[in-house]
């Protein structure tokens, strides 16, 4: 222990005096938990819009003021033809083309039916879905209250079944609630993965981790003197943005175990600082430190469900993310805050964490040479 003791000196010295490193540790974190947030918004605005109305009736004029005070939409062009609107969505000026047809309001009083023309602009295709959905979903609501004012006015109501909805563990379906404990884990990541492997790799560069090759230290004495001082840095860093960051603007209080979410956290740290440890035993300079831990990052952020659900990946990519260990630290993060879920609802998750500690710390010790 006293020889851990003064290896852990040198390392949290080393780290104080780097104020480059310290900002990097602490600072850009937390930057980036307020900022990615806001940025990375599930919920798409100002579609452009083209409306065609050949009708001129005031119930397409209701329709065009319905959609347009929904907040999602704005008026690009007011066209009087279908072909001028087209020009606009192939220059871009507009993403979906609404073709309101003339008789429009005659034919659905008359004859109680009459179609919408949508087309839509594909090349981003998430915008594209996105923006049609509502813009359906407005037409069916509009329709629904057309149809309700002819029932009201009939003598005998007819029969109605209301669907009522019910959220659970978001109900007003808040991104936020579901993006920022993600982000969190993601930076929580980099910390471990970065910090550790570049602060290793330092050493060699300039020479000091030869003095330290040549001292009767113990592989195991290394190893630890590396990693706790960056385990505790990734606890500082997820308490002040769980408890500061994610409660002060966002408003995001955890629904469940306090204890359970930092013992998941502890093993968690432990997995990815043993594979930033396992990278620098690989590489000789930062450089290629730098480049091997982005593209494990990268693999690491694709493939752990933080932007789409890993229900909804192909088969081949299902299995690749539950080789990843940020796949279970973001479930388990989500299910402990929004849903409050205990010891037994994650115990699958940390078995399969404390196996990737184990691999990751075992393979950079019996790869780590002390002479090299």
């Amino acid at each position: 222990m006293r020889t851990l003791s003064f290896l852990l000196q040198k390392e949290f010295r080393q780290i104080l005096r780097n104020k480059i490193m310290l900002r990097l540790i602490i600072i850009m974190p937390i930057v980036q938990l307020i900022v990615m947030p806001m940025a990375a918004n599930y919920e798409i605005k100002n579609i452009y819009l083209s409306i065609v109305d050949q009708d001129r009736s005031a119930i397409s004029a209701n329709l065009m003021k319905t959609i347009l005070s929904s907040g999602y939409f704005k008026l690009s062009t007011y066209r009087t033809t279908y072909e001028e609107a087209y020009q606009d969505l192939e220059a871009d000026k507009a993403d979906l083309v609404l073709n309101i047809p003339p008789q429009f309001e005659r034919s659905l009083y008359r004859e109680n039916k009459q179609s919408l023309f949508i087309a839509v602009n594909a090349i981003n295709g998430s915008k594209a879905t996105v923006g049609a959905n509502y813009l359906n979903s407005i037409i069916q609501e509009f329709n629904k209250e057309i149809r309700q004012k002819q029932y009201d006015a009939q003598p005998i109501k007819p029969v109605q079944l209301e669907i009522t909805n019910s959220n659970w563990f978001n109900p007003h379906l808040n991104y936020k609630l579901f993006m920022v404990p993600g982000i969190l884990v993601v930076l929580v990541t980099m910390l471990a993965l970065y910090m550790c492997s570049l602060n290793i790799v330092r050493e060699k560069e300039i020479g000091t981790i030869e003095q330290i090759n040549v001292t009767p230290i113990t592989k195991v004495h290394f190893v630890l003197g590396k990693l706790i001082p960056f385990w505790v840095l990734g606890m500082f860093v997820f308490s002040f943005g769980l408890l500061v960051v994610s409660r002060v603007v966002y408003g995001i209080v955890p629904a469940g175990s306090f204890l359970l979410l930092y013992a998941y956290l502890a093993l968690f740290l432990v997995a990815m600082l043993g594979l930033g440890l396992l990278i620098s035993t690989y590489a000789a300079t930062q450089q290629q430190a730098m480049s091997l831990a982005f593209f494990l990052m990268m693999i690491f952020l694709l493939l752990s469900g933080l932007f789409t659900s890993v229900e909804s990946m192909p088969q081949w990519a299902q299995i690749f993310a539950h080789l990843n260990p940020v796949t279970y630290f973001i479930e388990v993060v989500r299910m402990v805050i929004l849903k409050g879920s205990g010891w037994a609802d994650v115990k699958l998750h940390l078995l399969a964490t404390a196996g990737f500690a184990v691999l990751f710390n075992t393979w950079a010790i019996l790869n780590y040479k002390k002479q090299a």
